[in-house]
């Protein structure tokens, strides 16, 4: 029996590169897309909840699947104001992982990030461990939390922080060795690629992927 997918973030760059790649998957015959745009030109297998994801449980008759891939994710630039950005990149991962437990999706996989820690003095990473704790505490069945460096791809936005990032870190890169080869460029395509395959294996032991874990993920499967 074909297999039924959300995904959550479809509009940005990881998230729209995992429907794609579900699109062309025989494995899956439902992806349900929930977001506040409707993305034109798709094909029938495709289910679009047009909506604000920020009150995601008016969506609760609907999301209900066999995985979740949650790509969600702000920036500084696009939100400053810190209590909105916090409702995005925590309050809707958050959202989604109460909402799978209530619904008995058993499988989740969020996109995080490097540093991701409660205890943070820094804003963004403090937010990001605060939001893989409240997913965690969910205890649902098959959790994958990914923790990607910075992010390469072609993305339909201007990130002029980001896009300078990515030029001192591909300066940078062979120097990165050992311990530091998890904060080498990760591309989008090998995260969409590793969060597949996890979501179709489920015999990883790890719940916290790192970096380059999810590079040797993504580049060997």
């Amino acid at each position: 029996m074909k297999k039924t997918a959300i995904i959550l973030g479809a509009t940005g760059l990881t998230g729209g590169i995992i429907l794609q790649k579900l699109i062309g998957d025989d494995r899956y015959g439902n992806i349900k897309l929930f977001s506040r745009s409707k993305i034109e030109g798709l094909p029938n297998k495709v289910e679009q909840f047009i909506g604000d994801l920020l009150e995601l449980e008016q969506f609760k008759a609907n999301f209900i699947a066999d995985e979740i891939y949650c790509c969600i994710g702000t920036t500084k630039e696009k939100t400053p104001e810190k209590t909105l950005y916090k409702k995005i990149d925590y309050g809707i991962p958050v959202a989604a992982a109460k909402l799978a437990k209530t619904n008995g999706v058993n499988t989740f996989l969020v996109i995080s990030a490097i540093g991701a820690n409660t205890n943070s003095t820094t804003f963004y990473t403090k937010t990001k461990g605060e939001m893989e704790r409240d997913v965690l505490q969910q205890n649902l069945k098959n959790t994958f939390i990914l923790r990607p460096s910075l992010i390469d791809g072609n993305r339909n936005e201007n990130r002029t922080l980001e896009k300078i990032g990515l030029y001192v870190l591909k300066v940078l890169q062979p120097l990165f060795m050992g311990k530091l080869k998890q904060y080498k460029i990760i591309k989008a395509e090998t995260i969409a690629q590793a969060m597949i395959h996890l979501a179709n294996t489920l015999n990883h032991s790890e719940v916290i992927i790192s970096s380059d874990h999810i590079t040797t993920l993504g580049n060997n499967n």
